[in-house]
């Protein structure tokens, strides 16, 4: 600050202004511990080199040869096993008649087994969200739920599915059973961390009225919660969808199978039909999740 500046405060009764400080610098500590973080991350992913075959990473160019034959296969799709030839309307209503008849029927089963999965994950993750939330149950209670969410998220749909399979046999009620499990230990977990963040205000209003805790739920909680349970439940929609697609590839039902089935005989050009099913049916739901969304938030 210049002397005339200085002097100008001074004569007004004011106080000039310290100088600004440099910039904060971290304490050592915490330099040391960014140092061991990120150096860590470096080793490892030096140390995994090897491991994960980086060197071959040449081959991905060296094999341009057996990447133009499948390519060549793949933008040739056929298109006579989206719709099966014939009349349009015969071949739309066999979609929804006998979806085992087109690869579009097949996928609107797949869309199927992901809405059903995630309607009865909402469904376990309700209750268990509001135990594992800390701001409404006891302490003991959170960790044994939260412990019961983490195995629900962990374990593998392919490997719940594989158990249903053995329980209920082929079909798409394993596939709907295995993603109802995986996702409500998803949804539990993200439900949980929305009600912890609630207002109180509402709920404290509830209780001045003497309500006892399910009228708090009920009044205070879900009507802050409703919305964003509602697009987390939409996301894990679009997800399951796409998870649907692989539980096919054990005899969960669905479109999976198909593929499955297809890259195995070196079908591709029926692998690229059912790629281009894929992408349009997720495409739309992700619009149509898009468009709910926007309504609800």
């Amino acid at each position: 600050m210049s002397d005339i500046a200085t002097a100008d405060m001074a004569a007004r009764g004011g106080v000039a202004p310290a100088a600004i400080p440099g910039s904060p610098r971290k304490p050592l500590s915490s330099i040391l511990f960014d140092v061991l973080l990120w150096g860590g991350l470096a080793l490892i992913l030096i140390a995994s080199f090897g491991k994960v075959d980086m060197q071959n990473f040449g081959r991905l160019f060296s094999g341009s040869s057996n990447i133009q034959t499948y390519g060549a296969d793949l933008l040739r799709p056929d298109w006579a096993a989206i719709f099966p030839p014939g009349d349009f309307w015969t071949s739309f209503k066999h979609v929804f008649t006998q979806p085992s008849a087109s690869l579009a029927g097949q996928m609107w089963l797949t869309v199927q087994i992901a809405l059903w999965g995630t309607f009865l994950a909402v469904f376990i993750a309700l209750p268990l969200s509001l135990m594992a939330s800390r701001n409404i149950a006891p302490g003991w209670m959170v960790f044994v739920v939260r412990r019961v969410m983490d195995l629900l998220r962990s374990i593998p749909d392919l490997v719940i599915a594989t158990l249903f399979i053995v329980a209920v046999g082929l079909g798409p009620l394993a596939g709907v059973l295995a993603l109802a499990l995986n996702t409500g230990g998803v949804l539990a977990k993200l439900f949980s961390e929305a009600v912890e963040s609630i207002d109180k205000g509402p709920v404290e209003g509830v209780r001045a009225t003497g309500a006892g805790k399910l009228h708090e739920i009920v009044w205070g909680v879900f009507p802050q919660v409703a919305p964003l349970w509602t697009s987390f439940a939409l996301y894990r929609f679009e997800s399951n969808s796409r998870a649907a697609t692989v539980l096919g590839l054990i005899g969960a039902g669905g479109i999976g199978q198909t593929l499955f089935e297809s890259i195995q005989a070196f079908d591709y050009s029926r692998v690229a039909a059912i790629a281009i099913v894929i992408v349009v049916a997720v495409t739309l739901i992700d619009t149509l999740s898009q468009v709910m969304r926007k309504r609800l938030l």
